[in-house]
């Protein structure tokens, strides 16, 4: 039976050990110094974007989301986190506010914006206040191991979906196997698997999903040649988003509230966690990511640039295909400004045409070393744990499945100590007392 010390092991040594860690947080010449090469940082650039493409685009063609102003404030935020962090901190949507904007009853814009200012504003107070750290700090490592394993294995089967099936990216459905050759061919996938496994472990640095990146992107052009005629030249014009009482209203019960849980747990527990699984001398702050969150989106929102988040399945794609430091986004968020200025709003007719199946290679990946994070529990009881965490979190939601976790963890906790006899004892006791006295 394992120590008590070894059930219960904190997550950071606490709330003083990562304020010794503010002169490397505000580093800037450690954040972009090169710790591989520049092969392995471009390569880490494009692995996140198996997430990225698909939701911005579903919420460009489904809500009218100005992909231009997204692309612009995304940059800057790739960059900055980049900058303070010096790991590969992805910036990802806030996946359940685009899937409830894009359900049958979609969300406007200014609800969509709404959505996402109140699960910022929510993750500031948390973070500044230091209650995000404390609730880091206590969590049992083996409820986080089951969060991060059902967002990996989710990825998993969203990414084998986007490989076998036609995609329907506005409504999120499966329309059809995929044909097994043409520009967004089965083949085409097929083959891009074993390169990446191929290429990942020859020891030559080479930059497997930038090239397979690059090679969808030139695919657009070969699959619709007439996007060239509908880009236009510069970037969209910004416009402040008037969002009125009903929009926050809504926003709030229809996308914070479902965001919230996950937003907590995946993009802030999960990542922090991950960080020092991945980077064990660069483990980031609860608190810090927590308040980067809300500031992104306080930034960003009040001119429709889509509500983000920080998300541990990107780190894990950015790691895998070898970014280590915040030179890997800086180089992402040098694209996406250069996108969003030269080509604005217009920049999605060529994603509109981007393989699909390619897009499902890098996003398997992705999943895959995310939900390999969780293969470090040393007993029965903290499996247990996870996997009950794991299996409720995919088959309800992660609020529930962390619920479920925690009471498990509880439980199993209470059985260790004897927690359980000496109830009954005390009980016997009481109502012995109760009777013969």
């Amino acid at each position: 039976m394992e120590s008590p010390s070894a059930a219960v092991r904190p997550l950071i040594g606490g709330i003083r050990r990562s304020r010794r860690r503010c002169p490397q947080f505000l580093s800037i010449a450690g954040s972009f110094r090169l710790k591989t090469t520049l092969w392995s940082e471009l390569g880490g650039a494009v692995g996140d974007l198996g997430t990225y493409i698909p939701i911005v685009l579903a919420l460009s063609l489904v809500n009218g989301l100005d992909l231009g102003t997204t692309l612009i404030f995304t940059a800057v935020y790739n960059a900055a986190t980049g900058l303070l962090f010096g790991i590969p901190m992805p910036v990802q949507p806030m996946k359940s506010i685009a899937a409830v904007a894009i359900s049958a009853s979609p969300l406007t814009i200014p609800q969509i914006m709404a959505a996402g200012l109140s699960t910022a504003g929510t993750l500031l107070i948390l973070g500044a206040t230091g209650l995000m750290s404390l609730f880091y700090r206590l969590l049992p490592l083996s409820v986080v191991r089951g969060v991060q394993l059902s967002q990996g294995l989710s990825f998993a089967f969203s990414a084998i979906n986007y490989i076998r099936l036609k995609q329907d990216l506005p409504s999120g459905k499966s329309c059809g196997p995929r044909p097994f050759l043409g520009l967004d061919g089965l083949l085409l996938a097929l083959s891009a698997l074993p390169f990446i496994l191929l290429s990942s472990g020859s020891g030559d640095d080479i930059p497997s999903a930038l090239i397979v990146f690059l090679i969808g992107f030139v695919l657009c052009f070969v699959r619709d040649p007439s996007i060239l005629k509908d880009l236009k030249i510069g970037p969209s014009p910004l416009q402040v988003v008037r969002i009125t009482w009903d929009d926050w209203k809504v926003g709030f019960v229809r996308g914070a509230i479902p965001q919230l849980p996950l937003s907590v747990l995946n993009s802030v527990i999960a990542v922090c966690k991950l960080s020092g699984d991945l980077f064990p001398d660069r483990e980031v702050s609860a608190a810090a990511v927590s308040v980067s969150v809300g500031v992104m989106n306080w930034v960003g929102c009040w001119f429709g640039a889509m509500p983000v988040c920080h998300g541990a399945g990107g780190l894990a794609g950015q790691y895998r295909f070898g970014g280590r430091s915040g030179l890997s986004v800086l180089f992402l968020a040098m694209g996406k400004l250069a996108m969003g200025l030269v080509f604005g709003g217009s920049f999605l007719r060529i994603l509109g045409q981007f393989p699909v199946g390619i897009m499902g290679v890098l996003l398997l990946f992705s999943g895959v070393e995310l939900a390999m994070a969780s293969r470090d529990m040393g007993n029965k009881q903290e499996s247990f744990v996870m996997l009950i965490c794991a299996a409720v979190s995919m088959r309800s939601s992660a609020a529930l499945g962390f619920g479920c976790g925690l009471v498990i963890f509880l439980v199993l906790r209470m059985r260790q100590k004897d927690c359980w006899s000496l109830l009954m004892a005390k009980i016997q006791g009481l109502w012995e007392n109760f009777w013969f006295h």
